[in-house]
């Protein structure tokens, strides 16, 4: 892709803006993030915020940090292969990817591949779990994941240069800086990640075969100050990669994916007393093409373009009370070789309100409205509630009803796409219960959602598959958060585990949907002492159904890690790590017959400068 086709549309949008002046001085953070509803209108829902150590102690995919570190489950198609994730038993068009506080997710599969997300191009990752489209659109019904790049002011310049390399020839280059005055922040990162991903199948005297890939990142994050009041940010990030799909225990693949993704945003917020005004306009690319035979030239291919326009005011009536109005549109394009070329058009408005009636309580309030032209949108809501029973204990209450509108393949596909469509809606309720005692803080989540017009692509009397609503699915469960730390001496030691516990069934069904488990949990202890650190953790998930009659299974599994760092004192900001993964050499798959690695190693410089 040409330079000048990325970065057109926001040199024509900087041509076009004129910013307010104003003689009164406003002091402003010094942290400034795009994402100010997940910081604002989120105290009523789990938010789970994953640190820096977490983050570079995990292979750099998105599917690698969540999967270890999260209640999330996930399906992956072999290593570095399509990943799907099943957030509360919901399907993967059911999570919603937030990047900057815009919804990112596929307009022509509805959901997102978390291995083409490379976790070290982000400042900062969250995890929200349950209802959020009343904020953030479709798609917001299991949970969503939040990347934000966030933007510091004040004199800085800081360098950081990552090199990985591990078994199967994977090779890692990650490079980071950081810099600023009073006036200008800057966050720039270039990743490139390749891999020949030939692993032996443990147990079995076969290779993972055609599964190389290779992909290439690009991320700026910019802000500046225009006066005391106005403030300027521009974010863009570039995503290219190929990967070849690898086949499975059955039968060999030679198939090859390429895909490429761009997003820019532009923003502008103004600080006007008790008013925070927020205009944001963005232009988003996603193209594909895909290779039944990587030796010859034939492809299919799809691509979307996306408009977004979208204004966000937010009052502070008094110190207790806050309301947030947001008016957006958008405007997705698309063609391909098997979807029709059209235009959609989505206008949406949402009024969010936070009253906090003492230091003990607090509640929020939300409601949004879209207008389409291509299916009828419910109305949508959310209620919740936050209440600090005691000093140690404080319970939380939240009720929504969220959406997920039809994708481009679902309307579009040439011959089979059905207009008709209506979008998937659910009711959901969900209690939270926080505990703080000391260095522990434990959270307990225990959920319902009533999921009713589920999309699915079922045969038709003529024998084309189309899709229509015809699911309802009923899903109940359990989550669990713990975070536990205690100084010993001059270390530190750490434990961090989750566990989720998830029924997702049909109406009228007792069993089980498809790749939903009903057990999954997480463990992981790291101990820091001076220059040294070590870290182990572990992932076990149990059973999964593979056919919805129950009568097919995965095996549960446990897979394990294990890690140590060291920093030189003799060079400063310099760091020598390394891993061993599937420590016990696990035989596992968490799709059927794709077997996952077994042991497998990998090591890493990192320097600051």
């Amino acid at each position: 892709m040409k330079l000048k086709k990325i970065f057109l549309p926001f040199l024509l949008l900087l041509c076009q803006f004129i910013a307010a002046q104003s003689d009164s001085v406003i002091k402003l953070k010094a942290v400034v993030i795009s994402d100010t509803q997940l910081r604002d209108f989120s105290n009523t829902q789990s938010v789970q915020k994953l640190n820096d150590s977490v983050i570079s102690r995990n292979s750099p995919s998105l599917t690698s940090l969540l999967n270890y570190n999260t209640v999330i489950y996930f399906k992956e198609n072999g290593l570095g292969m399509v990943s799907s994730p099943s957030f509360r038993g919901t399907t993967a068009q059911q999570t919603a990817i937030i990047w900057n506080g815009i919804n990112i997710n596929s307009q022509l599969l509805g959901q997102t591949d978390f291995n083409v997300l490379n976790t070290r191009d982000f400042s900062s990752i969250s995890v929200k779990a349950g209802g959020g489209s009343v904020v953030y659109g479709s798609s917001a019904i299991g949970g969503s994941i939040h990347l934000n790049n966030d933007l510091t002011f004040g004199d800085q310049f800081k360098n950081s240069l990552r090199f990985d390399y591990g078994s199967y020839n994977t090779i890692g280059t990650h490079y980071n800086l950081k810099a600023g005055t009073d006036k200008i922040s800057t966050n720039v990162s270039i990743s490139r990640n390749s891999s020949d991903n030939d692993y032996e199948y443990p147990g079995k005297d076969m290779k993972n075969e055609n599964g190389q890939y290779y992909n290439t990142s690009m991320n700026l994050a910019f802000a500046y100050k225009l006066n005391s009041k106005n403030i300027l940010r521009f974010y863009n990030y570039l995503f290219d990669g190929e990967r070849h799909f690898s086949g499975t225990l059955a039968a060999p693949s030679k198939s090859k994916y390429q895909d490429t993704n761009m997003r820019n945003m532009l923003e502008w917020t103004g600080y006007y007393n008790r008013f925070t005004s927020r205009l944001k306009t963005a232009y988003l690319y996603e193209k594909y093409k895909y290779f039944e035979n990587y030796k010859n030239d034939f492809f299919t291919f799809g691509n979307v373009k996306t408009f977004i326009v979208r204004y966000d005011l937010t009052y502070d009536v008094s110190n207790s009370i806050k309301l947030n109005s947001i008016v957006d549109y958008t405007q997705n394009n698309g063609d391909g070789s098997d979807i029709i070329n059209k235009k959609r058009n989505i206008g949406s408005g949402s009024l969010l309100m936070k009253h906090s009636v003492s230091t003990r309580f607090q509640y929020e309030l939300g409601v949004r409205k879209e207008i389409t032209d291509t299916y009828d949108s419910p109305l949508l809501f959310s209620v919740g509630t936050n209440f600090a029973v005691a000093d140690f204990y404080t319970i939380k209450l939240n009720t929504s009803r969220n959406f997920r509108m039809p994708t481009y393949n679902d309307l579009y596909w040439s011959g089979s796409g059905n207009p008709e469509l209506n979008p998937e809606t659910s009711y959901q309720a969900e209690i939270g219960n926080v505990f703080k005692f000391n260095n522990t803080t434990l959270t307990v989540t225990g959920y319902y959602i009533k999921l009713r017009d589920m999309l699915r692509w079922i045969p038709s009397k003529d024998g084309v598959w189309r899709p229509e609503n015809v699911g309802r699915v009923n899903t109940f469960g359990a989550e669990s958060i713990l975070n536990w730390h205690k100084r010993i001496g001059a270390g530190t030691l750490e434990f961090n585990g989750t566990y989720a516990y998830t029924v997702s069934r049909e109406d009228g069904k007792s069993e089980q949907l498809i790749y939903v488990p009903f057990h999954k949990a997480t463990a992981s202890l790291a101990y820091g002492w001076k220059n040294v650190s070590v870290y182990y953790r572990h992932l076990f998930n149990g059973e999964v159904f593979t056919t919805s009659d129950n009568e097919y299974k995965i095996d549960p599994y446990n897979v394990s890690s294990l890690g140590a760092e060291y920093d030189f004192k003799l060079f400063s900001g310099l760091g020598l790590g390394f891993q061993v993964n599937n420590l016990w050499n696990e035989e596992y798959q968490n799709v059927d017959v794709r077997p996952m690695p077994g042991r497998n190693y990998n090591m890493y410089l990192n320097f600051n400068f």
